[in-house]
């Protein structure tokens, strides 16, 4: 194993080979704990430096490894790893997502505490329950119950930790006396990207972690390390969520555009007075029909495009419905005001590169891509664009990357 197989897209690399400590830390979980090496192949990774050295969340439906390398390089190796493995736990809990309606630093501290524990070689400083006199073992949402009274009448405009100094990492170290129990629950790694999860609701996000633990499992044969097999189990258990419900909440997610400020809606992070957001959202969708013999199944299309479409009416949009199999057939465009339903029969075997490369030639892009086919075809080897898989019953996904979606599924 060595860091060229990681694959990691060449557009996210830094100059001097800054992400090395990265990939090096990644290819010693592949060999100690591959279910969680595989896990992190699995994140769109974005460098971000700043006040930790990692963090993870969901955006946009996708999820999201943020590295600062130069702090990240900071630790020990074993720590580094324990890190890692940190952030893969809060997403396989959907931490960044289960908080609304806590208080934020009650809510960081009571995540730390339920996962710390059973993580080999956390930094010392790390939080952990003995240091409030708690027990091991609990939910976060216990956790939170019981260190309400220390947190919620923090500092509201920042992290609630006083003027502390920061250590190797950029996290908290020793403050005043005053601030000591804010101090012993500082998070090392970044919660407050967090907040990036309000992008996408929960019934999307908890498809898009299945498909990762999904492709994870696999490519580890099933191997998955003892303190997350009941979590893990939980992700392998077919989904009882509709199809059309994810589809409906994966566009509600496209095309959303800059924030405004606002006190109709207060922000989820806080329980006092204080400006939410109001997201102005721009639908601009590309939708692909797979029309190859395997697909051409004139209910299943129906029932796909009456179903996107009575979503599309309700938005201010522009798709752009493409009808390929091994080559783009066919080319509609239309707004949502002019939105009908219109099944194209095609044949032939599939490709799924075509749609993709135009996609990219598109003005503007898209926002979104949404691709009805059965899976059984070439993809490119990484796609940028969030694309949710509307696959047949029977069918496969062809790639890592993406939201996979099954028409039948109940």
């Amino acid at each position: 194993m060595n860091a060229e197989l990681l694959k990691f897209p060449e557009k996210e690399r830094l100059p001097d080979d800054s992400l090395r400590t990265l990939e090096n830390a990644v290819v010693r979980l592949l060999k100690s704990k591959p279910f969680y090496g595989h896990l992190l192949l699995g994140f769109r990774r974005r460098v971000a430096a700043g006040q930790y050295a990692a963090g993870v969340t969901v955006a946009n439906g996708t999820p999201i490894l943020s590295i600062d390398p130069d702090r990240l390089s900071a630790y020990p190796a074993d720590e580094q790893q324990a890190l890692l493995e940190h952030g893969i736990k809060h997403l396989l809990h959907l931490h960044p997502l289960r908080g609304r309606g806590v208080h934020r630093l009650t809510w960081d501290a009571a995540t730390d505490l339920a996962i710390n524990p059973c993580i080999e070689n956390m930094p010392i400083e790390a939080p952990r329950p003995a240091t409030f006199h708690l027990e091991a073992g609990l939910a976060a949402e216990e956790y939170a119950r019981l260190l309400k009274p220390y947190f919620d009448t923090g500092n509201l405009e920042g992290d609630g930790i006083g003027n502390a100094s920061q250590n190797r990492g950029g996290h908290v170290g020793a403050g005043g006396e005053e601030n000591s129990s804010q101090q012993a629950a500082a998070s090392i790694d970044d919660h407050t990207i967090w907040s990036e999860a309000d992008s996408t609701p929960e019934c999307l996000a908890e498809q898009a972690v299945r498909d990762l633990v999904r492709e994870a499992h696999r490519k580890a044969h099933g191997e998955v390390p003892e303190d997350v097999k009941e979590v893990v189990q939980g992700w392998l258990t077919p989904p009882t969520i509709p199809w059309r419900q994810v589809l409906q909440q994966f566009i509600g997610t496209a095309g959303r555009i800059g924030r405004q400020s606002t006190w109709q809606r207060q922000h989820r992070r806080f329980q006092y007075n204080t400006p939410g957001t109001r997201k102005r959202r721009q639908l601009n969708l590309l939708v692909a029909i797979d029309v190859s013999e395997s697909t051409d199944e004139s209910p299943l299309r129906e029932t796909f495009a009456r179903e996107l479409l009575q979503i599309a009416r309700g938005r201010d949009s522009l798709i752009t419905v493409i009808y390929a199999h091994s080559r783009i057939r066919r080319i509609d465009q239309f707004s949502s005001s002019q939105a009908v339903v219109e099944v194209f029969h095609g044949g032939g075997f599939t490709d799924l590169r075509p749609v993709f490369a135009y996609a990219h030639e598109m003005h503007p892009l898209p926002a979104a891509i949404i691709y009805l086919t059965d899976g059984y075809g070439p993809a490119p080897e990484q796609m940028e664009f969030p694309t949710l898989w509307v696959l047949t019953p029977d069918g496969q996904k062809p790639v890592e990357w993406g939201v996979e979606l099954r028409l039948g599924d109940t």
